[in-house]
């Protein structure tokens, strides 16, 4: 009985120090691909106790002149641990603010954390050469920097429209377009830049 005692002792004392693991935690700029220096982060644990959850910081920190940080911890069961790093300014993009251990964005211990600055965007669309209510344009915008496609929108008839400026991600866009005339379809598209803080015009004219 006392050999049993002394054995789950130190299974206990073992399960209780956890394992090292080491990590590695990143920010990144989705339009440029360049660091992000000097970003707060913040490494927690949790676990589920008898009244409610409880949280705990385990290291904390900024990124380096590279948006880099290495940190190590002691992994023990029966926990979940999150990484977070603080979103910088004028962010119009997070790719996910909050990343968990053994999760999808778990790549071999590194945490890759993307955001984007703001841009601002206006769409004027005009059919130039209207023929009847038959005409249709199905067009969509796509964000190559960050691989996000939106659904075509249609629109029918003499369309004319002008809109007001927008925010989103800056970074490197296509504007893909089909027209319908004559029962004849045509396709185009045209690529643009946005960068920081800029205010930029698309006219899509067909």
């Amino acid at each position: 009985m006392r050999i049993l005692f002394i054995l789950s002792f130190f299974l206990l004392l073992l399960s209780s120090c956890g394992k090292d693991r080491s990590i590695k935690i990143k920010a990144i700029n989705a339009a440029t691909g360049q660091p992000y220096a000097g970003l707060e982060y913040r490494v927690a644990s949790s676990r589920t106790a008898a009244d409610g959850e409880k949280y705990r910081t385990e290291a904390s920190g900024v990124l380096d002149s590279n948006g880099e940080a290495v940190v190590n911890i002691k992994q023990k069961k029966g926990r979940t641990y999150s990484i977070r790093v603080v979103e910088p300014k004028n962010t119009c993009y997070n790719k996910e603010i909050t990343q968990y251990f053994d999760s999808p964005y778990d790549v071999n211990g590194t945490f890759t954390f993307e955001f984007a600055p703001c841009a601002y965007l206006k769409l004027h669309v005009h059919n130039v050469n209207c023929i009847n209510s038959n005409d249709e344009v199905r067009f969509r915008r796509l964000w190559i920097s960050g691989g996000e496609t939106n659904d075509f929108l249609i629109q029918s008839g003499c369309f004319q429209y002008d809109g007001e400026y927008f925010s989103l991600p800056a970074g490197n866009y296509k504007y893909e377009w089909q027209v319908t005339k004559n029962g004849i379809t045509n396709n185009f598209e045209s690529s643009f830049q946005l960068i920081e803080n800029q205010y930029y015009d698309f006219n899509l004219d067909y």
